[in-house]
């Protein structure tokens, strides 16, 4: 008998003679003992699910499903629902990328791997760096990892990370969770009509400095006008310059490197994804000075013994494949099957189908702001900006009654203000456009 049978768990094969020894020799009673579960929260050995056939359990998702209300949304605010279209369903769904893991073993995983490789080069044409990883969780770890590889590739001391007063809570949080176990604080420096305001930025910046996040286009939709500046001043105090972005705005925006970024963080799945509010796909991509500092795994391109074109993952940098003290990242799996699928939206457009896709966003933002600015009680933009998919709405009447009015009637909107909701147009078709426009007119009366 061997020590899975006599335990009755694969996972943890050992006799009770070992597991005493075991216990003895860290001084525990019981192998409960070395757990403090609430108990409020331990399993008590019944799940409470009664059990079901297949036709009652399908009956009872759609019941619950079905409680959901039907809202056209106009949230947008880092979430964007971009018409998917059906072929990346049916090319990701194949089995051989569903069942796959980790491209561990690249003579069985060719085609996955040559996939992340494109993923991985879309970013480096649209950033102008020359490093990407084959993606992180979502934006907010991915800044989070650019933070602690900030802390490490400085040459000089300092722990102050500045970011927006704007930026979005969760993704601060996050932030902060990141560098909760170091010596970096986060700090907010102010924006000025939703952009940097660069005059105020670089009272902050000192020598103290490790890293000057900003983003484009920003969580209000405003495009940012002043980045050189910024990639300057933290230049000058040899802070590094993160900016964050994502694909569709990439395509119409300044490059990152041509403004000075040292590295771009955001969120990757506003193609290949239907808004998902949770789910998403980081993007990672950086100078190459920084190579051997990127979090997670890069794909490369090499040859094999006969000489044909291969790829293989020729960095792993998470300290499940390296000594814990030398691993970039703790975040032990990616996002490899949400890449794939932004690898196939992105060459299912091609270059000029992505933008057309951006320039959409910003012509469709313009004419929905004129729309609604003709209506009484409601000024659009706020914000004397350039705007991307999004733009910010002053409202005469308390902004939460107009969003409760206006979700009666079938649409979401942001709250961001007393007097403030804002508006995106990404995924929102035009006859729904039309329809929001005829309900706002009613609700503002």
């Amino acid at each position: 008998m061997n020590g899975s049978d006599a335990t009755g768990s694969p996972y943890a094969p050992h006799t009770d003679a070992e597991q005493s020894r075991m216990l003895e020799s860290i001084g525990a009673e019981s192998v409960e003992a070395l757990f403090d579960i609430p108990d409020a929260v331990e399993f008590d050995g019944e799940f409470g699910i009664d059990a079901r056939s297949e036709r009652e359990t399908r009956r009872l998702v759609r019941s619950v499903l079905g409680r959901n209300d039907d809202l056209t949304e106009l949230l947008g605010r880092g979430h964007y629902g971009y018409y998917v279209p059906s072929l990346v369903d049916h090319l990701a769904d194949r089995s051989e990328f569903l069942t796959s893991y980790t491209q561990y073993q690249p003579e069985v995983s060719q085609g996955f791997l040559q996939a992340l490789f494109e993923y991985q080069s879309l970013l480096v044409e649209l950033t102008g760096l020359e490093v990407a990883n084959c993606s992180m969780y979502d934006a907010a770890t991915a800044l989070g990892e650019a933070a602690t590889l900030a802390e490490r590739v400085r040459d000089t001391s300092g722990h102050r990370v500045l970011v927006p007063d704007l930026v979005l809570e969760g993704r601060r949080s996050t932030l902060e969770n990141y560098v909760a176990g170091t010596d970096l604080a986060v700090e907010t420096y102010p924006t000025d009509d939703a952009n940097v305001d660069l005059a105020a930025l670089e009272e902050r910046v000192d020598e103290d400095v490790v890293m000057v996040y900003a983003e484009n286009p920003t969580v209000r939709g405003t495009v940012e006008e002043g980045l050189e500046s910024v990639g300057d001043l933290a230049a000058d105090h040899e802070a590094l310059f993160v900016l964050g972005s994502d694909p569709i705005a990439l395509s119409v925006l300044q490059r990152p490197a041509d403004v000075g970024a040292d590295v771009v963080v955001g969120d990757a799945s506003v193609l290949g994804l239907p808004t998902s509010y949770g789910m998403g796909l980081g993007l990672f991509a950086c100078r190459e000075d920084y190579l051997r500092q990127v979090p997670g795994r890069l794909v490369g391109a090499s040859e094999d013994a006969t000489d044909r074109r291969a790829y293989t993952l020729t960095l792993q940098t998470r300290e499940q494949h390296i000594r814990r003290e030398r691993a970039t990242s703790n975040i032990c799996t990616n996002q490899a099957w949400v890449a794939l699928r932004t690898a196939m939206h992105a060459a299912s457009l091609g270059p000029s189908g992505m933008v057309d896709l951006a320039n959409r966003g910003v012509t469709r933002a313009r004419d929905l702001a004129e729309r609604v600015d003709d209506l009484v009680g409601v000024t659009a933009p706020v914000h004397d900006r350039h705007h991307l998919r999004e733009f910010v709405v002053r409202v005469d009447q308390p902004a939460r009654a107009i969003a409760d009015d206006l979700e009666r009637r079938g649409f979401a909107v942001h709250v961001v203000g007393e007097h403030q909701i804002q508006l995106c147009v990404a995924g929102v078709s035009d006859d729904r456009i039309d329809a929001f426009v005829a309900a706002l007119e009613e609700v503002v009366r």
